[in-house]
């Protein structure tokens, strides 16, 4: 290391060279190599299984699809969890792998032992295996209008090919649109008419429609491929179709009954600012760029609107490239600010070209970072973007302790050149030491397991590189960039006004040293006992106030977001009228919000747009009336005249829609990056009916907490339903159960008779009733069933029919159902935590006369449990790391200690800093204060090292320890008071994104500052006890004998 600082000191070129190269590196994977998104896409730790099953209850979905899925796979190993739903037409199975195990290869396990199931149900569709990506849209385009669905599907679909032609835009999807859907509907008196059957229907139109292969005849002229085309892909031609053909005679389906040919029969009603819409969500993929994506559409809306029909709209709302922008200029302003901050305090007691080289530091170690995020996958992001910021004011750190030391040699009127060498290597080995110390404090931010986890993840793979990178550069070449420093010894009033206040303020603070800091210092080392007394007292009254609860811990805070939603559930099975009545009545709700919020000088509303969906669960999940969702867009909240915030509008949102009539639920959501419920307790056991009664109890018990709201269980009764059971009567004509079922399953579901490729969109062909027919009960008991012998006999007579509910969806965890209760709370004025553990002590009085019914706590409850036993093995692994780097240089067990000491008092001077900027600890401050530890001891470390180096020239202790103190001063307050002006400009961020990264800067700020007054008296005092023990243990074993050298 002495002859590499050495050879580059001496040899300019080389220096330049080596920093020009980590700049191009940078630059070269900025220029298109790192893609720009606003959260990173990952995959989960998780595989998914779907399997559609059109037109069978949750019951039927469970005993032929999820449980067959479950007991083919779960004894594969590396699975952490089994959770499947069956729901109304579909089962799904997803499966939670252990951290170490590869999610594709337990994939393709999943998809060999589900393909090797044979016996699911012949109506159900084949199995997808999949592992599901997060993906997040950049912008989304709405069309919207009052023209018919069909027009206004036709304009989505126009614009959508038109914006999938735009360089650099790829992925896009058409929602808020029915898929189309061909119906022949046959009444049952036609069909009785004819002598048909609806199975003789079907069957003749697969036979007729259709397209087939005829092979190739070789003639003389070549090779001449044969076809049949006869495949059917409009209403028109699926009209022409003949069904019978008796003689001259000829049925066709248009003489039997009606084609219809248009969208699915399930209605769902999407809307934009009051218009029917249909929406285009554009994604980013690969290396391009959310804001280069965003700009290609929105330069596409400027010009769209005068080629579309009249009456049709082109918008775009949830414009995430802005978050984008928002971030980058945030981070442009906060590296400017806090640079400054940092040339002024370094050009104040160094030199203005000191203090100017210093700095270059800093973005040759930033472009050193960029360099390699394309190699560990990193994009440019807001969270790697806010690790950059949260860098701003540590990556100076080497770079200061290295300067100042080569400045004090410069002082000395030593060689410029060998001053910068021996400068630099004086500090060589705790300046690296320190660094690395402060790279194994973030590390463990890499093992917090979960979806959480692979966002924190993006911190350290930032900080880590620039922190190696500022050690490069403080190392090998600032020292040839300070050697052509000269420091004059003229008057004041011989060198430029900004040199004579810094030599001003320099001389004050050596004057400060020698009469404040030099006395204080002495009195403390001779009454060591009494001073750590009293420190240790100022730490335990900031634990205690934690402890004690005057601190409040929330495990994730809320960040308010710019999008505000709702969702309104009403029972299952209600009719699409009442729940798009629920909806009209809190959109109009939020009309009245966007009126009432209105900025004067602009007359511009703070809400911007309103969306609202009713029949339409949104991500994929399908059309169902009982559900509407509606949701409006505010002004960012760094540009928002209106001082209102999105949780205080939604309290008045609530107040304004009062109680919503026959809704079973309605939830408000408000804020930015959420995971699990604040309180979820999942039920598991074999008995729904126990369960439901524990539910009940739970939901009774929450109700009971202030603060929390929205409480509901997922147990809820689904549908009306018939259930159909076959008469004595029917075994003597020879039908079956299943006769019966797949007769009753055809008339009102009908026959999926094939898919038909229209363009870009698969289209369903049924043959079934009409609609009218099934609509009614009355159709039922007039359907005629067919017998083995062809003979028809009316339903009633082979048949019995009795009315019940079913479930909505049933939920199983491991193989056993599930019932979960959830609920929302207040966490500005409930104590989560508090609320937590009285649930827990109630529990078992709850569990106690149903024991087949077992819990455990979900959502953010686990989520808290997973992070933090990564997190406390994070901090075992950080203090042992920590321990080692200090010892290898130190060369002793026992003076890692001292250092390592001053640790809980920086965690006391984060929670310090959180009771001043008035926040609640989270998991934020507690990744923040982890990685505190390992900057923290940095200046403690120059210390100790100072004196060891001090006490082997032959000092005395006692002198030893006073003169490091004073000598260490200035580098020790510098790299302080810079790693805490860098991070101002984060504290008082304003915009939303900022928010749930402050508490991680207000940990580090605070703390490091905190830390910094003690470590001043702390580790000189330490030091010396350290010594008294030796002392004394050396009095009682007689092995101890101070050195001659080190006596005073």
């Amino acid at each position: 290391m002495k002859k590499m600082i050495a050879w580059f000191t001496h040899n300019d070129v080389a220096a330049n060279l080596l920093m020009v190269t980590i700049v191009f590196a940078g630059i070269y994977s900025l220029n298109g190599r790192i893609p720009l998104e606003v959260f990173p896409a990952f995959e989960l730790s998780v595989v998914n299984v779907r399997v559609p099953f059109p037109g069978a209850s949750p019951v039927e979905v469970e005993e032929g699809i999820t449980v067959k899925i479950e007991e083919a796979i779960h004894d594969l190993a590396g699975i952490k969890q089994i959770r499947s739903t069956a729901s109304e037409g579909l089962g799904t199975v997803a499966v939670e792998v252990e951290a170490d195990v590869d999610p594709k290869a337990m994939m393709n396990d999943v998809k060999a032992r589900v393909d090797a199931i044979n016996n699911f149900p012949l109506d159900s569709e084949r199995p997808t295996v999949y592992v599901p990506e997060i993906r997040r849209d950049v912008i989304t385009v709405v069309v919207s209008g009052d023209v018919p669905e069909r027009e206004l599907r036709a304009v989505a679909e126009r614009v959508r090919d038109d914006l999938s032609a735009l360089e650099g835009v790829t992925q896009l999807e058409l929602d808020g649109v029915r898929p189309y859907e061909i119906s022949i509907e046959i009444s049952e008196q036609a069909l009785r008419q004819y002598g048909l059957t609806l199975a003789e229907v079907a069957e003749a139109v697969r036979r007729t429609s259709l397209d087939l292969a005829a092979g190739s005849v070789r003639t003389q002229g070549g090779e001449v491929r044969l076809r049949t085309e006869g495949q059917a892909r409009v209403g028109q031609e699926f009209e022409d179709i003949v069904v019978r053909a008796d003689g001259n005679a000829v049925i066709t389906v248009a003489d039997i009954g009606r084609v219809r040919d248009g969208f699915e029969e399930e209605t769902v009603d999407f809307r934009f600012n009051g218009k029917p819409a249909a929406f285009i969500d554009v994604y980013r993929v690969g290396d391009q760029s959310a804001i280069s994506v965003a700009d290609a559409v929105k330069d596409y809306l400027a010009t769209a609107p005068s080629r579309l029909p009249a009456g049709v709209n082109l918008d775009y709302w949830r414009d995430t490239s802005k978050v984008v922008k928002a971030r980058i200029s945030t981070l442009t302003r906060s590296a400017i600010q806090g640079s400054l901050l940092v040339l002024i305090l370094l050009t104040l007691f160094l030199r203005p070209s000191v203090a100017f080289w210093v700095l270059l530091g800093m973005p040759v170690a930033f472009m050193g970072g960029i360099a390699l995020m394309p190699l560990f996958g990193v994009t440019i992001n807001l969270l790697s973007l806010f690790a950059f910021i949260l860098v701003l004011g540590i990556v100076v750190d080497d770079a200061i302790v290295t300067g100042e030391n080569i400045y004090r040699h410069l002082q000395r009127q030593e060689d410029p050149t060998q001053a910068a060498i021996v400068g630099t290597q004086e500090i060589a080995v705790p300046v690296t030491f320190g660094v690395l110390t402060t790279v194994a404090a973030f590390v463990p931010l890499l093992m917090v397991e979960g979806v959480r986890g692979q966002l924190f993840a993006q911190i350290p793979l930032i900080v880590i590189p620039v922190l190696l990178f500022s050690l490069v550069e403080s190392k090998l070449i600032l020292p040839a960039h300070l050697k052509h420093v000269r420091v004059q010894g003229l008057r004041d009033d011989q060198h430029n006004w900004l040199t004579a206040l810094q030599r001003k303020i320099a001389r004050g603070l050596d004057l400060g040293t020698q009469r404040v800091y030099g006395p204080v210092l002495s009195a403390a080392m001779g009454n060591r006992y009494l001073t750590l007394s009293l420190f240790l007292a100022v730490a335990v009254l900031l634990f205690s106030m934690t402890i004690g609860g005057h601190l409040r811990f929330i495990f994730f805070p809320r960040v308010p977001s710019e999008v505000v939603r709702a969702t309104v559930l009403m029972p299952q099975g209600t009719p699409f009228e009442a729940t798009r009545e629920a909806v009209e009545r809190i959109t109009a709700a939020a009309e009245t919000l966007r009126e009432n919020y209105v900025d004067p000088r602009s007359g511009e509303s703070v809400i911007t747009n309103v969306f609202s969906t009713v029949g339409s669960a949104g991500g994929g999940q399908g059309n169902q009336s009982h559900i509407g969702r509606i949701a409006f867009e505010m002004v960012a909240a760094d540009v928002r005249q209106v001082d209102v915030s999105s949780p205080e509008l939604v309290r008045e949102w609530r107040d304004i829609i009062g109680v919503v009539p026959g809704a079973r639920e309605v939830n408000f959501r408000s804020e930015r990056v959420r995971g699990g419920q604040p309180i979820d307790i999942q039920l598991q056991g074999a008995d729904f009916e126990e369960m439901r009664l524990v539910a009940d109890a739970v939901k009774e018990q929450l109700n009971s907490y202030p603060g929390v709201f929205d409480v509901f269980h997922t147990f809820e009764g689904g549908k009306e339903e018939i259930k159909l059971t076959l008469r004595s009567e029917a075994e003597i004509l020879g039908l079956t159960l299943e006769d019966l079922a797949r007769q009753v399953r055809q008339a009102f579901y009908g026959f999926e008779v094939q898919r038909v490729q229209r363009g870009r969109d698969e289209v369903r062909v049924f043959v079934r009733y009409p609609e009218s027919e099934r609509r009614s009960l009355e159709s039922l008991s007039s359907m005629r069933i067919r017998t083995p012998t062809g003979t028809e006999v009316p339903f009633g007579d082979v048949a019995s029919a009795s009315f019940g509910r079913g479930f909505s969806t049933i939920r199983r965890i491991d193989r056993l159902r599930a019932v979960n209760v959830r609920a929302d709370v207040n966490k500005e004025t409930a104590d989560v935590e508090a609320i937590k553990r009285d649930l827990g002590a109630a529990m078992p009085q709850i569990l106690r006369d149903h024991p087949q019914v077992s819990y455990v706590m979900e959502g953010e409850a686990r989520e808290q449990q997973e992070s933090f036993a990564s997190v406390g093995v994070g901090i075992l692994l950080v203090l042992f790391v920590i321990y080692g780097l200090l010892a290898i240089p130190f060369r002793s067990y026992i003076q890692p200690l001292i250092v390592m000491s001053i640790i809980p008092f920086g965690v006391a001077g984060a929670m310090l800093g959180h009771i001043i900027m008035d926040m609640s600890l989270s998991i934020m401050s507690i990744m923040g204060m982890l990685a505190l530890c390992g900057v923290v001891v940095n200046d403690s470390l120059v210390l100790v090292d100072y004196v060891n180096r001090r006490r082997r020239e032959g000092m005395a202790l006692n002198e030893a320890v006073r003169t490091a103190g004073l000598a260490r001063l200035r580098p020790v307050l510098l790299t302080s008071v810079t790693t805490f002006a860098g991070l101002t400009p984060l504290l008082l961020e304003k915009s939303t994104q900022a928010q749930w990264m402050i508490p991680m800067a207000v940990s580090l700020g605070f703390g490091i500052l905190f830390a910094t007054f003690i470590t001043l008296l702390l580790i000189p005092i330490n030091y010396l006890i350290l010594e008294d023990l030796k002392a004394l243990a050396g009095r009682v074993t007689g092995l101890y004998r101070q050195p001659a050298t080190a006596r005073e």
